[in-house]
Protein backbone atom coordinates (compact mmCIF):
# COMPACT_ATOMS: atom_id res chain seq x y z
CA UNK A 1 0.00 0.00 0.00
CA UNK A 2 1.17 3.79 -0.88
CA UNK A 3 1.12 6.78 0.59
CA UNK A 4 -0.61 9.28 -1.51
CA UNK A 5 -1.46 12.92 -1.05
CA UNK A 6 -4.73 14.59 -2.82
CA UNK A 7 -5.03 18.04 -3.07
CA UNK A 8 -7.83 19.96 -4.46
CA UNK A 9 -9.08 23.99 -5.10
CA UNK A 10 -11.10 25.15 -2.66
CA UNK A 11 -14.14 24.93 -4.69
CA UNK A 12 -16.98 22.46 -4.50
CA UNK A 13 -16.89 21.38 -8.33
CA UNK A 14 -12.91 20.93 -7.55
CA UNK A 15 -13.23 19.42 -4.50
CA UNK A 16 -16.03 17.00 -4.70
CA UNK A 17 -14.20 14.23 -7.65
CA UNK A 18 -10.76 14.80 -5.27
CA UNK A 19 -12.74 13.37 -1.89
CA UNK A 20 -14.25 10.81 -4.70
CA UNK A 21 -10.68 9.40 -5.46
CA UNK A 22 -9.24 10.40 -1.82
CA UNK A 23 -12.19 7.72 -0.39
CA UNK A 24 -11.52 5.14 -2.69
CA UNK A 25 -8.12 4.99 -2.58
CA UNK A 26 -8.62 4.83 1.12
CA UNK A 27 -11.24 1.74 0.72
CA UNK A 28 -8.44 0.45 -1.27
CA UNK A 29 -5.91 0.63 1.85
CA UNK A 30 -3.64 3.88 1.20
CA UNK A 31 -2.94 5.83 3.60
CA UNK A 32 -3.86 9.20 2.21
CA UNK A 33 -3.70 12.94 3.44
CA UNK A 34 -5.78 15.44 1.37
CA UNK A 35 -4.73 19.13 1.22
CA UNK A 36 -7.59 21.69 0.30
CA UNK A 37 -10.14 24.51 1.85
CA UNK A 38 -11.30 24.62 5.52
CA UNK A 39 -14.87 24.35 4.96
CA UNK A 40 -14.66 20.79 3.50
CA UNK A 41 -12.62 19.34 6.55
CA UNK A 42 -15.78 17.35 7.72
CA UNK A 43 -16.15 15.54 4.35
CA UNK A 44 -12.35 14.99 3.77
CA UNK A 45 -12.54 13.35 7.15
CA UNK A 46 -15.59 11.27 6.40
CA UNK A 47 -13.61 9.67 3.91
CA UNK A 48 -11.11 8.31 6.28
CA UNK A 49 -8.00 10.47 4.95
CA UNK A 50 -6.03 12.83 7.22
CA UNK A 51 -7.26 16.33 6.63
CA UNK A 52 -4.79 19.14 6.50
CA UNK A 53 -6.13 23.02 5.58
CA UNK A 54 -4.71 24.89 2.69
CA UNK A 55 -3.31 28.07 4.27
CA UNK A 56 -5.68 31.10 4.69
CA UNK A 57 -3.86 32.83 2.06
CA UNK A 58 -4.61 30.19 -0.49
CA UNK A 59 -8.51 29.12 1.21
CA UNK A 60 -12.03 30.73 0.45
CA UNK A 61 -15.53 29.87 0.52
CA UNK A 62 -16.78 29.41 -2.87
CA UNK A 63 -20.24 29.74 -1.82
CA UNK A 64 -19.65 33.48 -2.01
CA UNK A 65 -16.64 34.25 -3.97
CA UNK A 66 -17.37 37.87 -4.48
CA UNK A 67 -17.10 38.44 -0.59
CA UNK A 68 -13.70 36.08 -1.25
CA UNK A 69 -12.29 38.35 -3.52
CA UNK A 70 -13.23 41.94 -3.81
CA UNK A 71 -14.07 43.82 -6.67
CA UNK A 72 -14.96 40.80 -8.32
CA UNK A 73 -18.80 41.68 -8.25
CA UNK A 74 -18.29 45.32 -10.01
CA UNK A 75 -16.67 43.75 -12.90
CA UNK A 76 -19.38 42.55 -15.85
CA UNK A 77 -19.41 38.97 -16.70
CA UNK A 78 -17.42 38.16 -19.34
CA UNK A 79 -13.43 38.39 -20.54
CA UNK A 80 -12.84 41.47 -17.59
CA UNK A 81 -14.11 38.97 -14.97
CA UNK A 82 -12.85 36.00 -16.49
CA UNK A 83 -9.24 37.51 -16.54
CA UNK A 84 -9.81 38.63 -12.78
CA UNK A 85 -10.93 34.91 -11.82
CA UNK A 86 -7.81 33.49 -13.51
CA UNK A 87 -4.88 36.06 -11.97
CA UNK A 88 -6.87 36.21 -8.46
CA UNK A 89 -8.45 32.82 -7.76
CA UNK A 90 -6.29 30.51 -9.89
CA UNK A 91 -2.82 31.93 -10.23
CA UNK A 92 -2.18 34.23 -6.86
CA UNK A 93 -2.57 30.89 -4.74
CA UNK A 94 0.63 29.43 -6.50
CA UNK A 95 2.74 29.97 -3.91
CA UNK A 96 1.14 29.37 -1.30
CA UNK A 97 -0.12 25.99 -2.49
CA UNK A 98 3.30 25.22 -3.46
CA UNK A 99 4.72 25.16 0.18
CA UNK A 100 1.95 23.98 1.94
CA UNK A 101 2.67 21.16 -0.10
CA UNK A 102 6.12 20.51 0.12
CA UNK A 103 5.62 21.42 4.10
CA UNK A 104 3.08 18.28 3.79
CA UNK A 105 5.37 16.06 2.23
CA UNK A 106 8.06 17.04 4.16
CA UNK A 107 6.75 15.02 7.22
CA UNK A 108 4.06 12.97 4.92
CA UNK A 109 6.52 11.53 2.15
CA UNK A 110 4.26 10.10 -0.42
CA UNK A 111 4.65 8.04 -3.59
CA UNK A 112 1.96 10.40 -5.80
CA UNK A 113 0.48 13.46 -5.58
CA UNK A 114 -2.83 13.43 -7.16
CA UNK A 115 -4.49 16.37 -8.09
CA UNK A 116 -7.53 18.57 -9.13
CA UNK A 117 -5.77 20.07 -12.35
CA UNK A 118 -6.36 23.82 -11.84
CA UNK A 119 -4.42 22.95 -7.87
CA UNK A 120 -1.18 24.95 -10.04
CA UNK A 121 1.05 24.56 -7.18
CA UNK A 122 0.74 21.17 -7.71
CA UNK A 123 2.70 22.00 -10.94
CA UNK A 124 5.91 22.99 -9.15
CA UNK A 125 6.59 20.00 -8.12
CA UNK A 126 7.02 18.47 -11.87
CA UNK A 127 8.48 21.67 -13.11
CA UNK A 128 11.06 21.54 -9.78
CA UNK A 129 12.76 18.17 -10.12
CA UNK A 130 13.30 15.13 -12.17
CA UNK A 131 10.91 11.82 -12.11
CA UNK A 132 12.45 10.00 -9.54
CA UNK A 133 13.46 12.60 -7.33
CA UNK A 134 10.19 13.25 -6.18
CA UNK A 135 6.34 11.99 -6.16
CA UNK A 136 4.69 11.29 -9.41
CA UNK A 137 2.50 14.03 -10.27
CA UNK A 138 -0.73 13.08 -11.79
CA UNK A 139 -3.09 15.74 -12.37
CA UNK A 140 -7.60 15.48 -12.37
CA UNK A 141 -9.22 16.98 -15.42
CA UNK A 142 -12.43 18.44 -13.12
CA UNK A 143 -12.93 21.20 -16.04
CA UNK A 144 -12.46 20.50 -20.14
CA UNK A 145 -8.42 20.84 -20.25
CA UNK A 146 -6.82 23.87 -21.74
CA UNK A 147 -4.31 22.03 -23.60
CA UNK A 148 -3.99 23.82 -27.32
CA UNK A 149 -3.99 21.88 -30.73
CA UNK A 150 -3.51 21.86 -34.28
CA UNK A 151 -6.98 19.96 -34.24
CA UNK A 152 -9.17 22.69 -31.84
CA UNK A 153 -9.52 26.31 -31.16
CA UNK A 154 -7.63 27.32 -28.01
CA UNK A 155 -10.08 27.11 -24.75
CA UNK A 156 -12.26 29.77 -23.96
CA UNK A 157 -14.82 30.87 -26.57
CA UNK A 158 -16.68 27.63 -27.01
CA UNK A 159 -15.82 26.69 -30.82
CA UNK A 160 -15.46 23.38 -31.73
CA UNK A 161 -13.54 21.72 -34.20
CA UNK A 162 -13.46 22.52 -37.46
CA UNK A 163 -12.60 19.86 -40.07
CA UNK A 164 -9.56 19.54 -42.82
CA UNK A 165 -7.10 22.26 -44.20
CA UNK A 166 -9.22 25.31 -43.45
CA UNK A 167 -9.86 23.85 -39.81
CA UNK A 168 -6.12 23.57 -39.01
CA UNK A 169 -5.48 27.12 -40.05
CA UNK A 170 -8.03 28.27 -38.45
CA UNK A 171 -6.68 26.86 -35.29
CA UNK A 172 -3.27 27.63 -35.66
CA UNK A 173 -4.39 31.23 -36.03
CA UNK A 174 -6.43 31.58 -33.49
CA UNK A 175 -3.92 29.25 -30.86
CA UNK A 176 -1.35 32.01 -31.87
CA UNK A 177 -3.26 34.92 -30.59
CA UNK A 178 -4.14 33.30 -27.27
CA UNK A 179 -0.37 32.09 -26.64
CA UNK A 180 0.44 35.88 -27.24
CA UNK A 181 -2.78 37.58 -25.43
CA UNK A 182 -1.86 34.74 -22.95
CA UNK A 183 1.99 35.65 -22.53
CA UNK A 184 1.31 38.89 -19.67
CA UNK A 185 -0.44 36.29 -17.76
CA UNK A 186 2.51 33.47 -17.83
CA UNK A 187 4.83 35.87 -16.94
CA UNK A 188 2.59 37.06 -13.57
CA UNK A 189 2.28 33.05 -13.04
CA UNK A 190 6.06 33.00 -13.46
CA UNK A 191 7.46 35.33 -11.77
CA UNK A 192 5.05 33.81 -8.48
CA UNK A 193 6.87 30.25 -9.78
CA UNK A 194 10.37 31.92 -8.87
CA UNK A 195 9.21 33.22 -5.78
CA UNK A 196 9.56 29.67 -4.41
CA UNK A 197 12.17 28.77 -6.66
CA UNK A 198 10.60 26.85 -9.88
CA UNK A 199 11.02 27.76 -13.57
CA UNK A 200 7.80 28.08 -15.68
CA UNK A 201 8.20 27.00 -18.98
CA UNK A 202 8.06 29.39 -22.19
CA UNK A 203 4.55 28.56 -24.28
CA UNK A 204 1.39 28.87 -23.23
CA UNK A 205 0.64 27.96 -19.47
CA UNK A 206 -2.37 26.36 -20.82
CA UNK A 207 -0.32 23.59 -22.15
CA UNK A 208 1.61 23.51 -18.85
CA UNK A 209 -0.94 22.71 -16.72
CA UNK A 210 -1.70 19.68 -19.20
CA UNK A 211 1.74 18.87 -20.48
CA UNK A 212 4.21 19.00 -17.40
CA UNK A 213 2.12 16.56 -15.01
CA UNK A 214 3.40 12.85 -14.87
CA UNK A 215 0.06 12.04 -15.86
CA UNK A 216 -3.02 14.09 -17.17
CA UNK A 217 -6.27 11.93 -16.76
CA UNK A 218 -9.60 13.55 -17.95
CA UNK A 219 -12.91 12.65 -16.28
CA UNK A 220 -14.82 12.23 -19.16
CA UNK A 221 -14.64 9.58 -22.01
CA UNK A 222 -13.58 10.35 -26.05
CA UNK A 223 -17.20 10.64 -27.03
CA UNK A 224 -17.66 14.09 -25.24
CA UNK A 225 -13.97 15.40 -25.94
CA UNK A 226 -12.33 17.06 -28.71
CA UNK A 227 -9.50 14.62 -30.54
CA UNK A 228 -5.78 15.79 -30.34
CA UNK A 229 -3.68 14.08 -32.67
CA UNK A 230 -0.88 16.21 -31.09
CA UNK A 231 -2.23 15.73 -26.90
CA UNK A 232 1.16 14.33 -24.93
CA UNK A 233 1.18 10.57 -24.15
CA UNK A 234 0.37 11.66 -20.62
CA UNK A 235 -3.12 12.63 -21.39
CA UNK A 236 -5.87 10.09 -21.38
CA UNK A 237 -9.42 10.39 -20.82
CA UNK A 238 -10.54 8.10 -18.09
CA UNK A 239 -14.81 8.19 -17.85
CA UNK A 240 -16.28 10.22 -15.40
CA UNK A 241 -16.79 10.25 -11.85
CA UNK A 242 -19.68 7.24 -10.13
CA UNK A 243 -22.13 9.03 -8.33
CA UNK A 244 -21.93 9.58 -4.33
CA UNK A 245 -24.60 7.53 -2.23
CA UNK A 246 -27.76 9.99 -2.61
CA UNK A 247 -28.24 11.28 0.44
CA UNK A 248 -31.98 10.74 2.24
CA UNK A 249 -34.14 13.41 1.31
CA UNK A 250 -38.34 14.15 1.92
CA UNK A 251 -40.00 13.93 -1.29
CA UNK A 252 -42.32 16.93 -2.06
CA UNK A 253 -45.87 16.24 -2.74
CA UNK A 254 -45.44 16.54 -5.81
CA UNK A 255 -42.77 13.66 -6.45
CA UNK A 256 -45.92 11.12 -7.79
CA UNK A 257 -46.08 13.30 -11.11
CA UNK A 258 -42.63 12.32 -12.26
CA UNK A 259 -43.96 8.96 -13.55
CA UNK A 260 -47.30 10.33 -15.42
CA UNK A 261 -47.05 10.60 -19.14
CA UNK A 262 -46.11 13.96 -19.78
CA UNK A 263 -42.40 14.81 -20.42
CA UNK A 264 -40.31 15.96 -17.74
CA UNK A 265 -37.81 18.52 -18.50
CA UNK A 266 -35.42 19.94 -15.34
CA UNK A 267 -34.38 23.52 -14.87
CA UNK A 268 -31.34 24.32 -13.15
CA UNK A 269 -28.67 26.66 -12.49
CA UNK A 270 -25.80 24.21 -10.95
CA UNK A 271 -24.68 24.08 -7.27
CA UNK A 272 -23.50 26.98 -6.72
CA UNK A 273 -24.35 29.60 -9.64
CA UNK A 274 -27.98 30.67 -8.62
CA UNK A 275 -27.88 33.92 -6.86
CA UNK A 276 -29.95 35.52 -9.77
CA UNK A 277 -32.21 33.23 -10.65
CA UNK A 278 -33.40 35.27 -13.49
CA UNK A 279 -30.42 34.42 -15.65
CA UNK A 280 -31.88 30.81 -16.26
CA UNK A 281 -34.63 29.26 -14.03
CA UNK A 282 -36.90 32.24 -14.39
CA UNK A 283 -36.66 32.98 -18.38
CA UNK A 284 -37.11 28.42 -18.54
CA UNK A 285 -39.63 28.49 -16.44
CA UNK A 286 -41.57 31.40 -18.31
CA UNK A 287 -40.70 29.76 -21.94
CA UNK A 288 -42.81 26.43 -20.54
CA UNK A 289 -45.28 27.45 -18.79
CA UNK A 290 -47.90 26.40 -21.78
CA UNK A 291 -45.76 23.54 -22.31
CA UNK A 292 -47.08 20.01 -21.96
CA UNK A 293 -44.27 18.77 -20.33
CA UNK A 294 -43.82 18.73 -16.37
CA UNK A 295 -40.76 21.55 -15.64
CA UNK A 296 -39.10 20.66 -12.54
CA UNK A 297 -36.73 23.78 -11.19
CA UNK A 298 -34.40 22.79 -9.13
CA UNK A 299 -33.32 26.38 -7.18
CA UNK A 300 -30.16 24.74 -5.26
CA UNK A 301 -30.48 27.22 -2.29
CA UNK A 302 -33.10 26.64 0.81
CA UNK A 303 -35.18 29.90 0.08
CA UNK A 304 -35.00 28.99 -3.95
CA UNK A 305 -38.48 28.23 -4.32
CA UNK A 306 -40.10 31.49 -2.44
CA UNK A 307 -37.57 33.89 -4.76
CA UNK A 308 -38.55 31.97 -7.56
CA UNK A 309 -42.20 32.23 -6.78
CA UNK A 310 -41.51 36.16 -6.10
CA UNK A 311 -39.66 36.95 -9.49
CA UNK A 312 -42.80 35.12 -11.33
CA UNK A 313 -45.42 36.40 -9.76
CA UNK A 314 -47.43 33.69 -10.29
CA UNK A 315 -46.12 29.80 -11.03
CA UNK A 316 -46.81 27.70 -13.92
CA UNK A 317 -49.30 25.00 -13.25
CA UNK A 318 -47.18 22.74 -14.93
CA UNK A 319 -44.12 24.40 -12.86
CA UNK A 320 -42.96 22.68 -9.72
CA UNK A 321 -39.86 23.95 -7.63
CA UNK A 322 -37.34 22.61 -5.29
CA UNK A 323 -34.34 24.08 -2.95
CA UNK A 324 -32.31 21.06 -3.13
CA UNK A 325 -33.12 17.47 -5.01
CA UNK A 326 -30.51 14.69 -5.30
CA UNK A 327 -30.22 14.48 -9.44
CA UNK A 328 -29.38 10.93 -9.15
CA UNK A 329 -33.18 10.23 -7.98
CA UNK A 330 -34.28 12.60 -10.17
CA UNK A 331 -32.82 12.85 -14.12
CA UNK A 332 -34.05 9.05 -13.99
CA UNK A 333 -37.07 10.67 -14.82
CA UNK A 334 -36.06 13.24 -16.76
CA UNK A 335 -36.51 13.71 -20.37
CA UNK A 336 -34.44 17.22 -20.99
CA UNK A 337 -32.17 19.20 -18.42
CA UNK A 338 -31.85 22.72 -19.12
CA UNK A 339 -28.71 23.60 -17.38
CA UNK A 340 -25.87 26.35 -17.03
CA UNK A 341 -23.13 23.92 -18.31
CA UNK A 342 -21.39 22.76 -14.87
CA UNK A 343 -19.09 19.89 -15.93
CA UNK A 344 -19.77 17.15 -13.30
CA UNK A 345 -23.67 18.32 -13.92
CA UNK A 346 -23.72 17.45 -17.54
CA UNK A 347 -21.94 14.24 -16.75
CA UNK A 348 -24.26 13.80 -14.46
CA UNK A 349 -27.45 14.01 -17.04
CA UNK A 350 -25.10 12.29 -19.64
CA UNK A 351 -24.52 9.42 -17.11
CA UNK A 352 -28.47 8.95 -17.33
CA UNK A 353 -28.67 9.59 -21.19
CA UNK A 354 -30.15 12.66 -20.94
CA UNK A 355 -30.05 15.36 -23.70
CA UNK A 356 -29.55 18.89 -22.84
CA UNK A 357 -30.11 22.19 -23.09
CA UNK A 358 -27.20 24.81 -22.13
CA UNK A 359 -26.97 28.10 -21.36
CA UNK A 360 -23.64 28.75 -19.76
CA UNK A 361 -21.57 31.60 -19.78
CA UNK A 362 -18.14 32.64 -17.67
CA UNK A 363 -15.55 29.97 -15.99
CA UNK A 364 -15.12 26.91 -18.11
CA UNK A 365 -19.13 27.10 -18.87
CA UNK A 366 -19.11 27.89 -22.88
CA UNK A 367 -16.17 25.28 -23.41
CA UNK A 368 -18.76 22.14 -21.51
CA UNK A 369 -21.95 24.07 -23.51
CA UNK A 370 -20.04 23.50 -26.99
CA UNK A 371 -18.95 19.97 -26.60
CA UNK A 372 -23.30 19.16 -25.36
CA UNK A 373 -23.63 20.37 -28.86
CA UNK A 374 -20.71 18.84 -30.71
CA UNK A 375 -21.19 15.41 -28.88
CA UNK A 376 -24.72 15.37 -30.42
CA UNK A 377 -26.40 15.55 -26.99
CA UNK A 378 -27.92 18.35 -27.13
CA UNK A 379 -28.07 22.24 -28.20
CA UNK A 380 -26.03 25.31 -27.09
CA UNK A 381 -27.61 28.51 -26.79
CA UNK A 382 -23.98 30.60 -26.32
CA UNK A 383 -25.17 32.71 -23.82
CA UNK A 384 -25.93 32.20 -19.85
CA UNK A 385 -29.12 34.98 -20.41
CA UNK A 386 -30.76 33.00 -22.84
CA UNK A 387 -34.55 34.45 -24.30
CA UNK A 388 -37.51 32.89 -23.71
CA UNK A 389 -37.93 32.37 -27.46
CA UNK A 390 -35.15 30.28 -27.84
CA UNK A 391 -35.35 28.14 -24.70
CA UNK A 392 -38.60 27.30 -25.96
CA UNK A 393 -37.47 26.36 -29.59
CA UNK A 394 -34.39 24.65 -27.70
CA UNK A 395 -36.22 22.53 -25.64
CA UNK A 396 -38.86 21.43 -28.23
CA UNK A 397 -35.57 20.33 -30.77
CA UNK A 398 -34.64 18.18 -27.81
CA UNK A 399 -37.40 16.57 -26.82
CA UNK A 400 -38.85 16.53 -30.45
CA UNK A 401 -35.77 15.24 -31.98
CA UNK A 402 -34.82 11.17 -31.36
CA UNK A 403 -31.35 11.95 -32.46
CA UNK A 404 -30.42 13.63 -29.12
CA UNK A 405 -31.43 11.08 -26.74
CA UNK A 406 -30.21 8.11 -28.88
CA UNK A 407 -26.36 10.13 -28.26
CA UNK A 408 -27.19 10.96 -24.84
CA UNK A 409 -27.94 7.39 -24.47
CA UNK A 410 -24.87 6.08 -26.86
CA UNK A 411 -22.17 8.44 -24.39
CA UNK A 412 -24.58 6.86 -21.37
CA UNK A 413 -22.85 3.36 -22.60
CA UNK A 414 -19.54 4.65 -23.46
CA UNK A 415 -19.83 6.34 -19.43
CA UNK A 416 -20.49 2.68 -18.30
CA UNK A 417 -17.72 0.92 -20.23
CA UNK A 418 -14.92 3.49 -18.06
CA UNK A 419 -14.22 2.32 -14.64
CA UNK A 420 -12.06 5.53 -13.41
CA UNK A 421 -11.50 4.89 -9.85
CA UNK A 422 -10.06 1.38 -10.77
CA UNK A 423 -7.74 3.25 -13.63
CA UNK A 424 -6.44 5.81 -10.60
CA UNK A 425 -5.62 2.79 -8.66
CA UNK A 426 -3.94 0.69 -11.37
CA UNK A 427 -1.88 3.89 -11.83
CA UNK A 428 -1.01 4.00 -8.13
CA UNK A 429 -0.17 0.38 -7.95
CA UNK A 430 2.48 1.04 -11.15
CA UNK A 431 4.05 3.38 -9.09
CA UNK A 432 4.03 1.48 -6.50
Amino acid sequence: MSRIITVAMPAHGHTGPLLAITADLVARGHEVAFLGGSRFAEAAGATGARFVALPPVADFDDRDINAAFPGRAELPAGPERALFDVRHIFIDPIPAQYQALQALLAEFPATAVIGDSLFQGMLGLALARPKGERPAVVSIGTAPPTLQSVDTAPFGPGLPPLAGEQGRQRNLALNAEATRRGEPLRQYAAALFASVGVALPEGPRTDTIVRAPDHYLQLTVPGFEYPRSDAPASFRCIGALPPLAAAEFETPSWWHELTDDRPLVVVTQGSLAHDDLTELLVPAVRALADHEALVVAVTARPDGPQALAERLGTLPGNVRVAGYLPFERLLPHADVLVSNGGYGGVHTALRHGVPLVVAGAGEDKPEVAARVQWSGAGLDLRTGRPAEADLADAVGQVLGKPAFRERARALSAELAAHRPLDAIAELVAALG
